[in-house]
């Protein structure tokens, strides 16, 4: 493994690490602020980090003639791409959100990671190509969702654990709007609408569900700069930077590790564990996220 591919790697697991220790921020911000308060404000935060992000990455740039054409068409697929993304990774982290107070900060890592399993199950409708490897994966998941949540031997899912596979779904639909509109417009211009959403869809909640005191946001600062800067920012920097040469798969294999940091976080941090039935889950779970990945056999 030459030295290129060993920094790359680095970097990726660096932004896994930042994106799973992210589920703690989140955790612990709900002691202080409503979840609409926190999306709110961290997407405020995310923004004052994307857009010198956006200006310095579009600085000396050429114009071409051939874009000032396309222009305004482009400028149309940027607003309307940027607000439906925006509308779907509110809802999912709205979601999320309500989730991490009802559940442990492990469980909702591995529950929110089975986007990645259900992204080319959802592609079936968009006439997408899946394999029996899928298949495979979704059984994987399905076990593995079945040992970590139903705990009692009831069949019921518990409040949190409703919330985060609600979430899970949504990121996928997030996940395939994205994969629509990227080709069309800038990917860091597109980040920046979409959070410019979240904080407008954020506010609205927050003033009509929510009483916001400027003292519990300055009391939940740490959490809320963590979630806004690190996560949505930094976190974003080191995936582009990161998976620049690298081989796709080895770069979702690495990013996917956000889910097993989450419950080292959780437990280091917050000192939550899982009983030996979640911990099987989340091995079952984690097992699925990594065989879709996979690429098929030609």
């Amino acid at each position: 493994m030459n030295k290129f591919v060993v920094r790359q790697s680095l970097i990726l697991f660096m932004a896994a690490t930042v994106w799973g220790v992210a589920f703690v921020a989140q955790s612990v911000g709900m002691d202080y602020v409503g979840p609409y308060t926190f999306i709110a404000v961290r997407n405020i935060v995310a923004l004052a980090v994307l857009i010198p992000c956006a200006i310095f990455m579009n600085k000396g740039r050429k114009k071409r003639d051939t874009e000032a054409c396309h222009q305004k068409e482009n400028k149309k697929a940027l607003v309307i791409g940027g607000i439906c993304c925006g509308i779907c990774l509110f809802t999912a982290s709205t979601l999320q959100q309500f989730g991490v107070k009802y559940t442990t900060v492990g469980k909702a890592g591995f529950i929110t990671a089975m986007y990645l399993v259900l992204v080319p199950v959802f592609g079936i409708f968009l006439k997408k190509k899946t394999g029996l490897k899928v298949w495979i994966a979704v059984a994987l998941a399905s076990l593995g969702l079945y040992l970590l949540c139903i705990t009692k031997g009831d069949f019921q899912l518990q409040k949190g654990d409703i919330y985060m596979l609600g979430c899970a779904a949504v990121f996928a639909v997030h996940i395939l709007v994205v994969d629509h509109f990227s080709p069309l417009v800038d990917g860091v211009k597109l980040s920046c609408v979409q959070t410019f959403t979240n904080v407008v869809l954020g506010g609205i909640m927050m003033l009509l569900l929510e009483q916001p005191h400027l003292s519990d946001i300055f009391a939940a600062w740490l959490p809320i700069v963590y979630a806004g800067a690190l996560s949505s920012g930094v976190g974003y920097t080191f995936q582009i930077i990161g998976q620049k040469g690298m081989n796709p798969t080895a770069a979702c294999l690495i990013l996917s590790l956000e889910s097993v940091i989450s419950v080292l976080a959780g437990w280091l941090l917050l000192h939550q564990t899982l009983t030996t039935r979640e911990l099987l889950g989340c091995v079952l779970a984690f097992a699925a996220i990594i065989l879709v990945q996979l690429p098929e056999r030609k």
